[in-house]
């Protein structure tokens, strides 16, 4: 399955499937302090006289400056640094325990993340695609490639990956101002 999402910024986006349809959205209102990204999920409607989707908030992610940032999936709350502790040298490693009791590692690299089983078999399980404007090779928009393994718990993929993206792309953003301020890569 692939999901596109509406714009590289995953705290305010939505993303769909391959026919077009929303899955889920994503909100991250501006404020001072602790942000909160809230993650809805499209719920089809089961009244008949009323034929439009609805979206409910699924999860959330309370981004501190200082310390763990707090998830909170389907009522559980999980503090990142247990949830999804990091690990590597660099810390673009997070790894967690899906719902189906396996380990799972998302790998931030240098501008997309990867989520593969967390075993000796290393195996991909989902990919994330950077926006191509088409100048070499196809034009293509944001996108998150999810194996079919993972639709059970797609709700855990997407919030993970909310959560390892906006790490990554903090990561890139901070790498561009030192390079611009002449502090290297």
């Amino acid at each position: 399955m692939r999901l596109t999402l509406s714009s590289e910024s995953v705290r305010n986006t939505v993303m769909t499937n391959e026919d077009g349809q929303v899955l889920y959205r994503t909100s991250t209102p501006f404020r001072l302090g602790v942000r909160t990204t809230t993650i809805f999920k499209v719920v089809p409607n089961t009244n008949p006289s009323d034929m439009q989707d609805h979206l409910e908030a699924i999860g959330e992610i309370k981004w501190h400056l200082f310390g763990p940032s707090m998830m909170r999936l389907n009522g559980r709350e999980m503090n990142t640094d247990q949830f999804i502790p990091r690990h590597g040298f660099t810390g673009r490693k997070r790894t967690f325990m899906g719902p189906d009791a396996r380990s799972y590692r998302w790998d931030m690299l240098y501008n997309v993340v990867v989520l593969s089983h967390n075993d000796d078999t290393r195996r991909e399980l989902a990919r994330s695609h950077r926006r191509s404007l088409g100048i070499i090779g196809p034009r293509r928009e944001p996108s998150l490639d999810i194996h079919s393994d993972l639709m059970p718990m797609l709700d855990t993929v997407v919030l993970t990956f909310v959560y390892v993206e906006k790490l990554r792309m903090d990561k890139e953003e901070r790498r561009k101002r030192a390079a611009a301020s002449g502090g290297g890569p």
